[in-house]
């Protein structure tokens, strides 16, 4: 039975990851030297189309994940994983990899290749406008933010003084309302 037959029959002839039945091909996940069944998935065009060039991706396209990332199968898992991870600033996203189980060795080949934390980490924080940030510069709300956990928004337009960074380049730190809080640099513009 060759490569494809056997997918076709493990996917019951459906894409793996979102289910639709049209244009399927194989797609081996690198890093591969031997296509095998056990690291090779079955999908269709268009998640073949987004996988290979992520500037085209859909991220609604990809809430099929909430379903296929629940299979047993480890090479599914893994995709789940990984388009789950390049989409992480989408809430639905983060959520869904923050549920995702994954055994140590499925776990350690989804990230075989990826940029790995260590690697954002030295990337710096920029706010909305591209503007570097920095420890102890200010800032300021260009959305209101509900504030969990606090009960409160902080508003559009409110400062935030002598700001820290933290390790995830897209969050930083400061005091909204005396409560120290994390905000998400993408709603920040430097003063």
């Amino acid at each position: 039975m060759s490569l494809e037959q056997s997918l076709l029959q493990r996917s019951s002839s459906a894409c793996e990851l979102c289910g639709s039945s049209s244009k399927l091909s194989v797609y081996e996940i690198p890093p591969v030297s031997t296509a095998t069944e056990d690291n090779s998935v079955l999908v269709c065009d268009t998640c073949l189309g987004q996988i290979n060039n992520p500037d085209s991706t859909d991220s609604n396209h990809w809430r099929c994940l909430n379903d296929s990332m629940w299979t047993p199968v480890p090479a599914v898992q893994v995709m789940a994983w990984r388009q789950l991870k390049q989409l992480d600033n989408e809430s639905w996203a983060q959520d869904l990899l923050d549920m995702l189980y994954l055994e140590p060795e499925v776990q350690q080949w989804a990230e075989a290749g990826q940029p790995s934390d260590s690697d954002e980490n030295t990337s710096q924080s920029k706010d909305s406008n591209g503007a570097t940030l920095n420890a102890g510069d200010s800032v300021t709300l260009i959305k209101d933010l509900d504030v969990k956990g606090a009960n409160f928004t902080a508003k559009r337009g409110t400062m935030v003084k002598n700001i820290s960074l933290t390790d995830n380049p897209e969050h930083i730190e400061g005091k909204v309302n005396g409560t120290r809080i994390v905000l998400l640099t993408k709603f920040l513009k430097k003063a």
